[in-house]
């Protein structure tokens, strides 16, 4: 009785959760994360989710304005305000020939004469450069040519999502299943970087959906972390195993909850996810989202501490297990 009370509580805060996200959503709109291939860590996706793109990419921004101003100053130093105005004339010059001319089409990529290295082959499977896919492969070069981390063309196109070149190495026989260093197959780098078309793809060459990485962790597990709503959602559609555990005992919904996935925790609920399901640590995701209700309790009854905490972590001295912030999807 006392379970069923506690999982009614807490479905309830994530129905408020979800509902609370939805309404910043409108405000802000959603962020789109994309991992790096050679600096991504499976414990920090698994603990803190994917970076947060949106945020480096206002950063950038700043950059660019930051160094555009002092660009200005330098003009107005070296040559003062004269140059400035000719400047701009020249600008809007620029732009009144570019929109009464034609469009050029953009140049063709040069022939590719030579031999292809491993590095470059590699390198134009992020780019999604066909060209030199073909020319390395008709040369005889392997479709499972990898890198030190054993990372292949099909890894690298599967997260960037260049489709056109997946199905050239799979036709020119890349092993579907090929794992990385991290056991990692190009079925969980398809799921990091969210390519519903991938997934698919990759499974109708015969990609095993169950695989799993260092962790433990399924494609599925992958996609609760990253954040990636239609990727989850059609692994749920295929029937896979729902509650399966990571080496930490964690199923996709503790996942979920511990990096604040709401409308990923609704849908997991909606396909029947286990809320009472302990890990290795014997927390269930009831727990954790109780966890939820007591930070933000002390939260507001102690906001001096929780400056100091960020708001999220309960005192020092309880010793127990808090979900980390991280950036909502």
């Amino acid at each position: 009785m006392a379970d069923s009370e506690a999982v009614q509580r807490a479905t309830a805060l994530i129905e408020q959760r979800l509902a609370q996200e939805e309404e910043s959503e409108k405000l802000r709109g959603a962020a789109h994360q994309k991992p790096s291939m050679h600096t991504l860590v499976l414990e920090d996706e698994k603990h803190q989710g994917a970076q947060n793109l949106a945020l480096q990419k206002v950063k950038g921004q700043e950059r660019v304005r930051k160094t555009s101003l002092d660009l200005r100053r330098e003009i107005i130093d070296v040559g003062g305000i004269q140059n400035l105005i000719e400047l701009r004339k020249k600008r809007k010059q620029k732009k009144r020939e570019a929109l009464a001319g034609p469009q050029e089409p953009p140049p063709e990529p040069p022939e590719i004469t030579g031999p292809v290295d491993e590095e470059t082959f590699l390198k134009a499977a992020v780019e999604g450069n066909m060209k030199v896919i073909e020319k390395f492969l008709a040369d005889g070069g392997s479709p499972d040519t990898c890198d030190q981390f054993h990372r292949t063309a099909l890894h690298r196109a599967s997260l960037e999502g260049h489709m056109e070149i997946l199905e050239k190495l799979l036709d020119s026989g890349a092993t579907v299943d090929f794992q990385d260093r991290l056991d990692c197959t190009a079925m969980h780098w398809a799921c990091r970087g969210g390519h519903l078309e991938v997934v698919k793809l990759l499974q109708s060459r015969g990609a095993n959906t169950n695989v799993r990485d260092k962790l433990l962790s399924t494609p599925l597990h992958v996609a609760v972390r990253t954040g990636h709503v239609e990727v989850v959602g059609h692994f749920l559609s295929l029937g896979l195993d729902i509650n399966a555990r990571d080496r930490e005992g964690d199923t996709a919904l503790h996942d979920a909850v511990r990096l604040n996935r709401y409308r990923i925790i609704k849908l997991l609920l909606l396909h029947g996810a286990d809320m009472m399901t302990k890990n290795l640590a014997g927390k269930t995701p009831t727990d954790l989202v109780q966890l939820w209700q007591a930070d933000t309790r002390n939260a507001l009854e102690h906001p001096e501490q929780g400056l100091e905490q960020n708001g999220l972590e309960g005192p020092a001295e309880s010793g127990r297990e808090t979900p980390q912030p991280v950036p909502a999807q």
